[in-house]
C-alpha cells in the first residue's frame, strides 16, 4: 500500500517542495473573493474536467435502514454524525474480541477515508432506490450469489482465480466504473483532448482512455465477445455533461465492486456515468449500474469530488503482487496441520 500522508512524512524536504511546485504550477488560479464563477471551457468549448479530484469523505455508500428515505442531514445533524462516525471507523480501538481487533487491520494512520461527510451533505452516495439501500436481487441471480457464496467459503484458497478481485490487483471499488470511494487511496486525475479523455484512478493505478464522440454518430462497441475487466466505455457531452457509457464488462463469479459492496454482475452489465462541473474545486459524479439479469431495477451512486492540489502517487498493485504469495501459501500450511 502507498499512503500519500506517511510518504510524504518520510520523504525528504526537497522532493516534497518539487511535487508541491509541480503541482502548484498546474493548478489554476483561484477567482476574486467575491467573482462570479463560470464554468471553465476547453477550447472546443467544452467543461474543463482537468485535475487531480478528491472523493474521500465520512458518507457510507448505503444509507442507514433506520433513515428511511431521509437524503440529507442538516448542520446540527452533521456534527453530531462526523463524530460518531469517527469513533466507529477508528482502528485504533482495541474494544471488543480478537476477531475484532484483528478485522480493524491496519492502524487509523493508514487510512484516509475523510474527516468529514461529503459536500453534498447526503445520507448516503447511494440515492437511487430513493431508500439509498441496494435493490433486491432477481430470483435467479440471489440463487447463483447464494451457491457462489456457499462454494467460495470452501474453496476460496484453492488457486488465486477463486480469490476475490482487488486480492489479485484487477479490479478495485475505486477503479470502477462506477467509482466507489473506499478507506484510502480516493484520488482521480483527469486529462482532457479533443476526442478522447482519461481518468486515472490512484486505486490501483489504473487508467481509463475514452473516446468521446459525437452522440448523434453513434457509440462505437466492441463486438460481444470482447470482455474487458472495466468494460468498454465511450462518451458523449450532454450539454455540460460528460456522460460515459460502459458495456462488455468481463463477467465473474466475484465481486466487481471491490471491498465496499460484495454484489454481484453478469455479462449483462452497463454502467452509465455522468461528470458535471458544478463549481469553482467540485465535479458531482452519478453513476447508475443497469444489469436486468441481476437486479431488480437500476442503481445510482452520486457524490462529490473535490479539487485537491496534491499529486496522485503510484498504487503498485499487480496480479503476482507479494500478498497473493502469502495468502495461498498460509493455506497450504493450514492444510497441513493436523
Amino acid at each position: 500500500m502507498i499512503h500519500r500522508h506517511l510518504l510524504r512524512i518520510s520523504l525528504p524536504a526537497a522532493l516534497v517542495l518539487c511535487g508541491v511546485l509541480s503541482v502548484s504550477a498546474q493548478a489554476p488560479s483561484k477567482a476574486a473573493p467575491g467573482a462570479k464563477w463560470s464554468v471553465p471551457r476547453t477550447p472546443e468549448g467544452h467543461p474543463d474536467l482537468e485535475g487531480v479530484w478528491d472523493a474521500a469523505s465520512m458518507t457510507p455508500l448505503e444509507r442507514p435502514a433506520e433513515l428511511g428515505d431521509k437524503e440529507f442531514y442538516t448542520p446540527e445533524e452533521i456534527a453530531a454524525y462526523e463524530k460518531k462516525r469517527g469513533q466507529d471507523l477508528n482502528r485504533d480501538r482495541r474494544d471488543g474480541s480478537a476477531e475484532a481487533d484483528l478485522g480493524r487491520a491496519y492502524n487509523e494512520a493508514w487510512f484516509d477515508r475523510g474527516a468529514h461527510l461529503a459536500s453534498d451533505h447526503r445520507t448516503s452516495r447511494l440515492v437511487d432506490p430513493p431508500n439509498g439501500r441496494f435493490p433486491a436481487m432477481t430470483p435467479a441471480a440471489a440463487k447463483k450469489y447464494k451457491d457462489v457464496h456457499a462454494w467460495l467459503a470452501e474453496h476460496a484458497n484453492d488457486g488465486p482465480e477463486t480469490r476475490a478481485l482487488p486480492d489479485r490487483c484487477l479490479v478495485f471499488s475505486q477503479s470502477g466504473p462506477p467509482f466507489l470511494p473506499g478507506n484510502y487511496n480516493n484520488y482521480y486525475q483527469i486529462v482532457q483532448s479533443p476526442g478522447s479523455i482519461a481518468i486515472l484512478s490512484e486505486m490501483a493505478h489504473q487508467a481509463r482512455t475514452i473516446p468521446v464522440v459525437d452522440a448523434d454518430a453513434g457509440t462505437p462497441r466492441l463486438p460481444q465477445n470482447v470482455r474487458q475487466w472495466q468494460g468498454h466505455s465511450a462518451a458523449h457531452w450532454e450539454g455540460d455533461t460528460l456522460v460515459i457509457e460502459s458495456t462488455n464488462f468481463r463477467a465473474s463469479d466475484q465481486s466487481r465492486f471491490g471491498v465496499q459492496y460484495d454484489g454481484m454482475s453478469d455479462e449483462n452489465l452497463r454502467v452509465i456515468e455522468h461528470l458535471t462541473r458544478t463549481g469553482p474545486h467540485t465535479i458531482t459524479y452519478r453513476a447508475t449500474v443497469i444489469d436486468p439479469t441481476v437486479y431488480t431495477q437500476p442503481w445510482t451512486v452520486e457524490f462529490p469530488l473535490e479539487r485537491t492540489d496534491s499529486p496522485v502517487l503510484e498504487y503498485a498493485c499487480h496480479e503476482g503482487n507479494y500478498a497473493m504469495t502469502g495468502i495461498l501459501s498460509g493455506a497450504r500450511a493450514e492444510e497441513k496441520r493436523p
